[in-house]
């Protein structure tokens, strides 16, 4: 479902969050209860789950300004909507700056999993990388690896590329930016998150230039939405590590007999609980 927003004209709705046009420089970006997998909107909505991606995106951007800076700003988004309109943006909105957005997620894998171990499996290679023989599923790499996707239309799905094929899209001096920039926020978060007791496994970002071409950080960073968060505690090789994410709902959606193409099967009451306590317990340790 779309936010509610009549006070501003909408911009883009995205699979989970929904950017109003506030002037020529500035942007209200929404974050919804809604949530996908497989590139797919689901039926229903996870409560609050806009809040806490927020409150995680939020915490990360502060954390990691002094690496890139990003598209946050000092503007209160509920000075910029109607009076009846204030608690639908309240604590799940940021006012950003308009920026060019760079056509490519920036992914980073630092464990063999998902659709990474099932190319590995495959081919023995992940985005044109060769590795080596014999890793097991959610094994650490001995560096961490960069596996850039172009970014598709909501519908579409996203496809994985090598670097050499980004570096002709984009050009190669950014190309090298965005993949360096990408590799030292991965290591620093990894890091951090360890001392939490969470392995970060894989993640994304996205990038865009602002009107003096300078790179910078955009969308959301280092959420159960873009990352796959492991139970350090838990975790074991050749499984598929206990997760503080939506690999859970990726998992129940793997064994139904859903074809991954619209329209989703609705989610159990159980599936939405249990996403939703991922998420939640996440925050609290990340944030602590």
């Amino acid at each position: 479902m779309q936010t509610k927003i009549k006070s501003l004209q909408l911009f883009h709705q995205g699979k989970v969050r929904d950017t109003y046009i506030v002037d020529e420089h500035h942007f209200l970006m929404i974050t919804s209860d809604r949530i996908s997998a497989f590139d797919v909107i689901m039926n229903q909505e996870i409560n609050e789950k806009g809040k806490i991606l927020s409150h995680i995106s939020n915490f990360w951007f502060k954390k990691t300004s002094s690496i890139i800076k990003n598209h946050l700003t000092q503007i209160n988004p509920e000075d910029v909507v109607a009076f009846d309109e204030k608690e639908l943006v309240k604590n799940r909105s940021v006012i950003v700056k308009r920026l060019k957005p760079v056509p490519i997620e920036a992914i980073v894998r630092g464990y063999l999993t998902g659709s990474g171990w099932k190319d590995y499996q495959a081919t023995g290679r992940v985005c044109d990388i060769e590795l080596p023989k014999g890793i097991q599923q959610a094994e650490k790499l001995n560096e961490p690896i960069f596996t850039p996707s172009t970014k598709a239309n909501v519908g579409d799905h996203d496809e994985n590329i090598s670097f050499e094929v980004m570096t002709k899209s984009i050009g190669s001096d950014l190309a090298s930016l965005i993949k360096k920039t990408s590799m030292d926020l991965y290591k620093f978060a990894r890091d951090y998150a360890l001392q939490k007791k969470i392995i970060i496994a894989d993640t994304k970002f996205e990038f865009g230039l602002d009107n003096k071409g300078d790179l910078v950080l955009m969308d959301e960073i280092l959420t159960p939405d873009s990352s796959r968060f492991w139970d350090m505690e838990a975790y074991q090789i050749g499984t598929s590590p206990h997760s503080f994410d939506k690999q859970y709902l990726r998992d129940w959606l793997e064994l139904s007999a859903w074809n991954k193409k619209p329209p989703p099967p609705d989610l159990p009451l159980e599936v939405i609980q249990k996403t939703i306590e991922k998420y939640q317990h996440v925050e609290r340790l990340l944030l602590s």
